[in-house]
């Protein structure tokens, strides 16, 4: 059994796992990164990347149809799409993402990490790494598949499936109305399967306010999804290859494949973590630093979805980027204030999480989607209707809200509904986290003739 030394460890190579060695070397310390499947993780080979891949075309499509005057195909080609979507995964190829790591100073090792001691990790049962100073946890989450008769011995789709499949099945039952059901069901309608999509509410996105559910639900069927709202299934039968589905009510589908997207839970089952005291299958509590807070000592660490905190990629960065400037400063002995907004606190988990359902209207919002019972809150919702929209698409559609602290004049929350309403987000992001008082928001002046004239309309509604 071998044994190395270095003063970080981390386990899980996605975007997170990256940021965080990254950040540690630039500290000036040593660091190894650890994966058990592809460097780069989730978001690069099944997830983020390829599923906007699958998306764009659609959307692109959608859009040109939307001006008069272009000419546009009657429908996607899937082999193109597939063939676009594998250029930036790679087709499962990692050699890159380990290069940019030696480029950036880290150690890649390729295995199966666990936990077997203080600031320490065994590789595959035969390579120990001794931390120095930490031990951080990147590694995401994974499917969380419900307890359903049947469906585990029908023809499912987890979602990496779903991003990752070169053939369009005929028939498509996506079961769970939230961002991956949503914008799987309308990547795969568009690439010529005729979807089912099975939500257990009044409408898909359940967290997000109810006129945006309302809003992916008309493009969904527009789009010739079959909308099962109130439902649910209850049971799944294989019958000679296909799935037949029982719903809540007595309804019953086939298809040919059946996507399971009902959410996705901490990637933390074994791992070691019994070795120092934590149960597995667990979030990792931690505090805005990034430290576990359950284990003493000091020295193990965990960032992005394994702790539970907001499952995003880019959120799950800017995790990771504290974490490894806390970790470089405390191994160099200088103080880490704890004061929310400074360069070592992940405050913006707590008020400002942007996210984008890229979906056909897309939705984006940052900060709270309505008023907190007994808040100081007041909800502005108007039409997205300025000019700048009017020239995007004709019969442009969509609405905008945002949620105003009334005491301190100050929003603390936007979402958007609309076509290519994503590209609004980040300035919304910005007022939140800058605490721009609304007041001087009034004088951020948009430029006409864009959708951004859309804050004019808001501030004014509001009463500016």
């Amino acid at each position: 059994m071998t044994e190395e030394t270095f003063d970080v460890v981390v386990i899980g190579s996605g975007p997170v796992g990256e940021n965080a060695a990254a950040r540690a070397v630039q500290g000036g310390l040593t660091a190894a990164l650890v994966e058990h499947e592809r460097f780069g993780g989730e978001c690069s080979f099944w997830a983020c990347i390829p599923s906007k891949a699958l998306l764009r075309p659609g959307n692109a499509l959608a859009a040109a149809r939307r001006v008069r005057g272009v000419s546009a195909a009657d429908s996607l080609d899937p082999t193109a799409v597939f063939k676009r979507r594998d250029y930036f995964t790679g087709k499962g190829d990692d050699s890159g993402q380990v290069d940019w790591a030696r480029g950036a100073g880290i150690e890649p090792i390729r295995g199966h990490a666990r936990i077997t001691g203080e600031r320490e990790i065994t590789v595959d049962g035969e390579r120990v790494l001794r931390a120095r100073h930490a031990v951080v946890v990147c590694t995401g989450s994974v499917p969380r598949t419900p307890d359903i008769p049947g469906l585990a011995e029908a023809p499912t789709w987890t979602s990496r499936d779903a991003t990752a499949s070169g053939e369009v099945p005929k028939r498509l039952a996506v079961v769970g109305g939230g961002v991956v059901g949503a914008e799987m069901a309308q990547a795969w309608v568009r690439l010529g399967a005729r979807v089912d999509l099975i939500v257990t509410g009044p409408r898909p996105l359940p967290r997000y306010p109810d006129f945006a559910g309302d809003a992916v639900a008309e493009g969904l069927r527009a789009d010739g999804v079959e909308m099962h709202l109130n439902s649910g299934l209850t049971r799944v039968s294989d019958v000679d290859g296909s799935a037949r589905l029982e719903l809540r009510g007595g309804e019953v589908l086939t298809a040919d494949r059946v996507l399971v997207a009902t959410g996705r839970r901490p990637a933390t089952d074994d791992l070691g973590l019994e070795s120092v005291g934590l149960p597995a299958g667990r979030p990792l509590a931690v505090d805005d630093s990034g430290r576990v807070s359950e284990v003493d000592g000091g020295w193990l660490y965990a960032a992005g979805d394994v702790t539970g905190r907001a499952l995003l990629t880019h959120q799950g960065k800017y995790a990771a980027r504290v974490v490894g400037d806390v970790i470089a400063a405390r191994a160099a002995g200088r103080p880490v204030e704890g004061t929310p907004w400074s360069r070592y606190t992940s405050t913006a988990d707590h008020h400002a999480v942007p996210q984008v359902v890229f979906t056909d209207p897309e939705v984006a919002s940052v900060g709270l989607a309505g008023p907190v019972d007994g808040a100081p809150h007041r909800v502005v919702d108007i039409d997205i209707d300025v000019a700048g929209a009017s020239l995007h698409a004709d019969g442009y559609a969509g609405k905008a809200r945002i949620v105003v602290d009334t005491e301190r004049e100050v929003l603390v929350g936007v979402t958007f509904v609309g076509q290519d309403v994503a590209e609004l987000l980040h300035s919304a992001t910005i007022a939140i986290v800058g605490e721009v008082p609304l007041d001087r928001l009034w004088h951020a002046v948009p430029s006409f003739p864009t959708i951004s004239e859309v804050w004019l309309r808001l501030l004014e509604t509001y009463g500016l």
